[in-house]
């Protein structure tokens, strides 16, 4: 007895990705129109997974150069470029046999894919840390500084201590472990975008609890950038503690 299309259509929609060949193999010589689909879309799924294998196994190539390190360490930042809110740093030592997709420049990511991969990273991850410095600090010192200060400061935090950290394009200062920088790093290297991922999505939750505090300012959607309406909300009611005193002084 021939099956029923609906019952096709609830064992592609239960099958993982290991099951799909299997599917293909068992339906695609069905000419009916809606097996044909289901076959396409599995295809598609399938193709789309070895992709993104193939993808991620490329953005392993300086973990896999430098293998000979027991504990390889992503290093990135988020927040250099905001009006408000801190600056972030992530560190990530990933196992060696780190399997997890999709990870990429945090700012090639949809929210909800950064805040999924968030939890993977967190789970998998051998260790984490994140760095912070306060606006009244960048100020004080300046962002390039305090960019370094949250990164030695999430590096501290890790643990074991790496051996080898690979950085997005920058070598920090006063750190004594031996530093690879890469241009546009979170492209290139699946630790350095699960540090990526990490501070970023730290800071657009502490921003999100910042636009509690400070509802006028829009931060739960800007980020602390300088988006119009939090322009025009600077000229209307003025800096909060948590604006860069040094990055408005042309605005207010």
């Amino acid at each position: 007895m021939e099956q029923k299309i609906g019952e096709i259509k609830s064992i592609f929609q239960a099958a993982d990705l290991t099951e799909l060949p299997a599917f293909i193999n068992t339906y695609e010589s069905d000419e009916r129109a809606g097996v044909v689909t289901l076959v396409k879309k599995a295809q598609k799924q399938l193709s789309d997974y070895e992709k993104e294998c193939r993808r991620i196994e490329k953005m392993k190539e300086f973990e896999n150069k430098y293998e000979d390190y027991s504990f390889i360490c992503g290093i990135d930042e988020v927040g250099r470029g905001p009006l408000a809110g801190p600056v972030v740093a992530g560190a990530v030592i990933l196992p060696k046999d780190c399997n997890i997709l999709y990870l990429n420049d945090s700012k090639q990511l949809s929210e909800k894919k950064r805040e999924e991969l968030y939890e993977v990273i967190m789970e998998k991850a051998i260790s984490t840390g994140l760095g912070f410095v306060s606006p009244q600090r960048i100020d004080e010192i300046n962002i390039l500084q305090a960019t370094y200060e949250a990164m030695r400061e999430a590096i501290g935090k890790l643990d074991p201590m790496p051996d080898l950290l690979l950085n997005d394009a920058v070598t920090i200062p006063k750190v004594s472990i031996r530093q690879i920088p890469i241009i546009k790093g979170d492209a290139k290297s699946i630790s350095i975008a699960a540090a990526s991922i990490i501070a970023k999505v730290t800071r657009d939750r502490l921003m999100v609890k910042y636009d509690e505090v400070y509802p006028e300012y829009g931060f739960a959607s800007n980020k602390g950038y300088g988006a119009n309406m939090h322009i025009e909300a600077l000229k209307k009611y003025g800096p909060t503690p948590i604006h860069r005193k040094s990055f408005i002084k042309n605005i207010v």
